[in-house]
């Protein structure tokens, strides 16, 4: 028997170049503390406040629960996406890999999908916490109906956003901002508050994709009262994902 030491000069298959890709995006969000932070601490910590002493957001649990989710989607979908593609385009890493047979196209598959992922076991933690503290979700078709496409298509924009504020800004900027961005929607965005609580903005704040995203999980998981139909959190989501995706791919940046 004869051992072939030759080295293999071809590329390994397009669908294992991606979920390596993917893996090793997912490991380094996971591994982050200041996202990790973003991610699960703050969002248990809502949860926990609002369980124990709901005066002080004057939100009722049924309904904080969902909008927590949407609080924790944003900050993976957004926040983590964007601070790690500034850096990775600051320090050269986007074009290093984008000449590999990675590729562009592979490179942004493997980074949603890290986000998909860590998106998935968020609403894991989650939901497996809130159960435990007592919250009891509306589970049915039209819920499930309104619920999951919306947060599909919200965190589609937020992603899509990220690229777009990490491709025109220096890291350092891109940092700054997205935590700011982070910050001013949590609060001003309906994600935490529902968005009837805005007064003669809420006209204005639905038109949000944060706002989408919450009242969207709230209207499907926790049965919250609609305004202007249960359908308009969803339209306004796909219209937000759709412009989105349309400007990142027009002004994606890989060169710092």
């Amino acid at each position: 028997m004869s051992l072939d030491f030759a080295p293999a000069s071809g590329a390994a298959p397009t669908r294992q170049r991606i979920v390596r890709h993917a893996t090793l995006e997912t490991l380094m969000l996971v591994r982050n503390g200041e996202q990790l932070l973003l991610a699960l601490v703050i969002p248990a910590a809502v949860l926990l406040v609002g369980r124990w002493f709901p005066s002080r957001l004057g939100v009722d649990f049924t309904l904080l629960v969902p909008s927590v989710l949407g609080l924790a989607l944003f900050s993976t979908g957004f926040t983590s996406v964007a601070i790690g593609t500034g850096f990775d385009r600051r320090y050269g890493v986007l074009e290093r890999l984008a000449s590999t047979p990675l590729g562009r196209t592979g490179m942004v598959i493997g980074k949603a999908s890290a986000s998909v992922v860590v998106s998935l076991a968020q609403v894991v933690l989650l939901v497996s916490l809130s159960l435990a503290l007592g919250w009891r979700p509306r589970l049915d078709a039209l819920g499930l109906l309104l619920a999951v496409p919306t947060m599909l298509a919200a965190q589609a924009s937020f992603v899509a956003a990220a690229l777009v504020l990490a491709s025109l800004l220096r890291a350092e900027i891109t940092l700054a901002l997205a935590n700011l961005v982070y910050l001013a929607l949590a609060a001003g965005g309906a994600l935490v508050v529902p968005a009837g609580s805005y007064g003669f903005l809420e006209p204005a704040v639905r038109c949000l994709p944060t706002a989408a995203l919450g009242e969207g999980l709230r209207q499907g998981l926790a049965d919250a009262p609609a305004s202007g139909g249960w359908w308009v959190p969803l339209v306004v989501a796909l219209v937000w994902a759709v412009a989105a995706v349309l400007l990142a791919r027009k002004v994606m940046g890989w060169t710092s």
